[in-house]
C-alpha cells in the first residue's frame, strides 16, 4: 500500500539531489544545450519555482511511501500545486526510483493524487511529459490522461550583429 508523506528538509535535499540531475539531463536531451548550461537553467527554474522550498505557499511536496511489511520506505516523489480557482492540479514532477518501477507504485500514486483533488473541489489533473519519456505516457495513459496538446520546439543560429560579434 502506499501513502504520500510531507518531505520534511532531508527528504527535500534527496529530492533535489534527483531533481536537479534529471531535469538537466531532460533539458539537454531536448533542447541541444550543454549538461553544464542545461545544469544551471535546472537549478534556476527549481530556485525560482520553489522559492521558499518545502514552505513554497501552494505547492506540495511528498513521499511517495511504501507500507509494506509495517516499514515505511520511500519509493518515489511527487511535486504538485492545486490551484483551486480553476479547479485544476498540476503536477510539476513525479518519480519513482528506477528500483520500484513496475510494481504499481505510479498507478497507486496517481490514484491518491486523484482522491486528493476530489476532496479540494477539483475537476481535472494537468502535467507535461517529455517526449523522451514513453514509460511515463504509457503510465498516464494507463490512468486515463489524455494529450491536450504538443509543446515544439526549434533551435536557430545565434544571430550575427552588425559588429561581427554573435548575440
Amino acid at each position: 500500500m502506499l501513502m504520500f508523506k510531507p518531505m520534511r528538509a532531508d527528504d527535500y535535499s534527496d529530492f533535489l539531489d534527483y531533481f536537479i540531475a534529471d531535469y538537466a539531463t531532460e533539458i539537454a536531451a531536448n533542447y541541444g544545450l550543454e549538461h553544464s548550461v542545461a545544469k544551471d537553467r535546472a537549478i534556476d527554474e527549481i530556485n525560482h519555482d520553489l522559492e521558499q522550498g518545502i514552505d513554497t505557499p501552494g505547492h506540495s511536496l511528498v513521499c511517495l511511501v511504501d507500507l509494506q511489511a509495517n516499514t515505511e520506505r520511500v519509493v518515489g516523489y511527487l511535486w504538485y500545486k492545486v490551484d483551486t480557482k480553476m479547479g485544476e492540479i498540476h503536477i510539476c514532477d513525479f518519480y519513482v526510483f528506477p528500483s520500484e518501477q513496475g510494481k504499481g507504485h505510479g498507478k497507486q500514486a496517481l490514484s491518491l493524487l486523484e482522491n486528493e483533488a476530489v476532496k479540494a473541489g477539483v475537476r481535472q489533473i494537468k502535467l507535461r511529459v517529455a517526449a523522451n519519456n514513453p514509460r511515463a505516457k504509457n503510465l498516464y495513459d494507463a490512468c486515463g490522461f489524455y494529450v491536450t496538446g504538443i509543446n515544439m520546439s526549434k533551435q536557430i543560429a545565434a544571430l550575427e550583429r552588425s559588429d561581427g560579434r554573435n548575440g
